[in-house]
């Protein structure tokens, strides 16, 4: 997918700002999927299905969504499905009700599985595999209790690029973790990434991350599912997503491998946003986590934000940092 094509597909689907926010104090039971219209099996995958569909954008919620605020769309439907203890199932279900189980390839995989949870404290970027019954199976990246939202990023065979949404519950404390400050640099796992460009709402602008460890700017960073970098950005309150990759690929004979890796944006709105990057060095992926404020966010934003902290952690089984998977 281009970069700034998905980006301006994403832009004009949002005409509003910040309406209703979602929070965790709303997920208060189960909701099965079905009683929104959609046949499925009852989730038993150590959570509680709720289907956030209904932003109440005004104009947004009347016109084009951005991705991952519909559990259907175009005739394609999010399913979680049972699945044993540990482990996370879902199925994508097609126009006629059926499993779908033809993908095209998009980023070197036919799906992406993103997780975050409901108060941008968590994220975790992973792949499942596929079934021949058009199931998708995976061991659970939901790793702690809480609200979590769900997406799955992918293209149908022949169809067009889609982002389905569904909140997941897992049980125990409901512990809703402040926003962090905006801060121009993070360090995880000795990497200190920093963020350079100041993205105004509706308008196009270059965020430019720069990797480097103890001091020394990386040059070799490796190709993760094609490409230098990943960027996903997650808009406070109500999670509307966007999944994109950097400027350039590897092999084209213009992009080099780091220090730094630029991203073509288009930031819909004002509001906060937190953004991830995801990155390959030595054989790991890590993630380093942003807050941006678009516009005039920074009254609401300010209320639940604290400084954000440092993450300065050995990789576990060779995926990063604590708290952030990949696959």
């Amino acid at each position: 997918m281009n970069t700034a094509t998905k980006l301006i597909g994403f832009a004009l689907g949002l005409t509003a700002v910040f309406g209703a926010t979602y929070g965790v104090g709303q997920l208060t039971g189960p909701v099965n999927v079905a009683e929104a219209g959609h046949d499925s099996e009852s989730a038993d995958h150590g959570g509680d299905v709720r289907d956030d569909g209904a932003t109440g954008h005004g104009e947004e919620a009347a016109g084009h969504l951005p991705g991952g605020l519909l559990v259907s769309d175009r005739g394609f439907t999010l399913v979680p499905v049972s699945a044993p203890t540990g482990e996370f199932a879902f199925r994508i279900t097609g126009p006629d009700g059926r499993p779908v189980t033809g993908y095209d390839v998009t980023h070197d995989k036919r799906m992406h599985l993103i997780v975050a949870r409901r108060d941008l404290s968590g994220f975790r970027h992973v792949h499942p595999e596929l079934t021949d019954d058009g199931t998708w199976r995976i061991a659970s990246p939901l790793d702690s209790p809480g609200a979590w939202r769900v997406f799955a990023d992918f293209t149908p065979t022949g169809g067009v690029p889609l982002t389905l949404g569904v909140d997941v519950t897992v049980p125990g404390a409901l512990v809703e973790r402040p926003l962090p400050a905006p801060a121009s640099s993070v360090t995880v796992d000795g990497y200190t990434v920093t963020l350079a460009g100041t993205p105004q709402p509706a308008r196009q602008a270059t965020l430019t991350l720069t990797v480097s460890r103890d001091g020394a700017p990386v040059t070799d960073l490796e190709p993760y599912l094609g490409a230098y970098g990943h960027l996903v950005a997650l808009r406070r309150g109500d999670l509307a997503y966007l999944h994109v990759h950097p400027e350039g690929t590897p092999g084209d004979g213009r992009t080099t491998p780091g220090p730094q890796v630029s991203f073509g944006t288009e930031f819909p709105s004002a509001g906060a946003y937190r953004i991830y990057l995801d990155f390959r060095h030595r054989g790991v992926v890590r993630t380093a986590e942003f807050t941006v404020h678009v516009g005039d966010s920074t009254t609401e934003a300010d209320e639940h934000a604290t400084t954000a902290p440092e993450h300065d952690t050995e990789p576990e089984d060779g995926h990063g940092s604590p708290g952030h998977g990949h696959d």
